[in-house]
């Protein structure tokens, strides 16, 4: 546990525990000052480290409930959601959305606003409709859709407390389909971006920026039944892009056995909806990760500054992904009150060369443009903070909560937390 799955970071932390009950973890965070709750590790940066104690809350006995009304469900906070999933289908239930990976914690990917792809969807976050927190102070708290604190305490950066469970919106399990098109022409795309990114229920561009004419892939997942085969086939003849003749990886030199099935093959939502398979390791492992998000009034000309520094990105770029988010209320959303488009790069893991870059790309997209809590960045604290309009309203619930800051850290600290 030294290390983030991708292996860019060694974390400090001089103790690790895994505690077996809630008791056990009230005990060990009233003993220690300084504690960070550790998810899956899935985070590039130092968002979860601390030169004290590393919490996991992987030992706690596990749960999973679905309401008498069947339209929630309430879990343990460190489960994964590849293991909540098919419980849920079992009961003919379902999820909103998935992020790309099932690999990641759902506390973990809340508390950091990870989300999938859906122009109808908001981030994972914002299926929360309860959540029950273990304070600095040892109290447990029930913060439920609709309290004071709610909007603030769901994308909380792991700066309130220890997440215990939480309850997530569900619905009926539903079939999905998914199907890849290649070369898609990027004039057409950022033509009618709008036209695009509606096409499916979920959608994904992809580019290694290797050309400037077109992309690489745009992946289209459609809830079935379909009855969308031919706005579909018009999406992809107007970019001039070709059916996939068989499976792709969004990394193009990644074997595709990895992914979740194509081809147009209905299958259950929670193997359709993220890109890679539990039993694969996601993506390309060894590699960083950025993403920016920007309202979808700024996403064309976000996309066009990349565009513009391509031969840049391209030599430490393995696919920039882009993808959009439905607008939510919560605080630290990075689509707080506003539709956005995410900008996701995965890079080689040349962090130096990376950060070196960081810089100018982020100075080249809309001011407006907020990065991913869990992964690198270079914005100074300052003007990331100021692309949140209720920041000072989360500082005010933070100071409630850990008042003697148990639960900061470098990361926070950069921020003014």
């Amino acid at each position: 546990m030294r290390e983030n799955w991708a292996g860019n970071l060694t974390y400090r932390a001089a103790e690790y525990v895994e505690p077996a009950s809630v008791d056990e973890l009230r005990d060990l965070i009233a003993a220690r000052p300084a504690v960070r709750i550790l998810g899956t590790r899935h985070c590039f940066n130092d968002i979860a480290d601390t030169t004290g104690t590393q919490i996991s809350l992987a030992g706690l006995p596990p749960v999973i409930e679905v309401n008498e009304s069947r339209d929630a469900v309430r879990v343990s906070g460190a489960l994964r959601y590849g293991d909540l999933a098919p419980v849920l289908e079992d009961q003919g239930l379902a999820l909103a959305n998935l992020a790309s990976l099932p690999h990641i914690s759902i506390a973990g990917a809340v508390a950091t606003g990870t989300h999938g792809s859906g122009d109808r969807t908001g981030s994972l976050a914002s299926a929360v409709r309860a959540l029950t927190v273990l304070a600095a102070d040892g109290e447990i708290r029930q913060i439920t859709r609709g309290d004071d604190d709610f909007d603030g305490a769901v994308v909380s950066l792991g700066a309130l407390g220890a997440v215990l469970d939480v309850t997530l919106d569900v619905q009926p399990s539903a079939q999905y389909a998914q199907h890849v098109f290649e070369q898609p022409r990027w004039d057409a795309i950022l033509d009618d971006l709008d036209a695009v990114t509606s096409a499916g229920t979920s959608v994904s561009i992809f580019s290694t920026w290797q050309r400037t004419d077109a992309a690489d892939q745009i992946w289209i997942k459609q809830a079935q039944p379909d009855g969308s085969t031919d706005s579909r086939a018009a999406v992809a003849a107007r970019l001039q892009a070709v059916a996939a003749t068989r499976p792709r990886h969004p990394i193009l030199s990644e074997p595709a056995e990895a992914t979740t099935e194509q081809g147009g093959v209905p299958g259950p939502w929670f193997l359709r909806l993220p890109h890679f398979r539990l039993d694969f390791t996601p993506s390309a492992g060894a590699e960083l990760q950025s993403e920016y998000l920007v309202p979808r009034a700024d996403a064309v000309a976000a996309i066009t500054a990349v565009r513009s520094m391509a031969d840049r990105i391209a030599p430490l770029l393995l696919v920039n992904e882009i993808r959009t988010v439905q607008a939510d209320d919560l605080w630290l959303s990075s689509s707080y009150r506003t539709d956005a488009v995410g900008l996701h790069f995965t890079w080689k893991r040349d962090e130096a060369a990376v950060r070196a870059l960081l810089p100018d790309l982020e100075a080249a997209l809309p001011v407006s443009a907020r990065p991913h809590w869990g992964k690198v960045f270079t914005l100074p604290g300052d003007e990331v903070i100021g692309r949140y309009p209720r920041w000072d309203d989360f500082a005010a619930l933070r100071a409630r909560f850990d008042p003697e800051r148990k639960f900061a850290n470098d990361y926070l600290t950069r921020l003014g937390l």
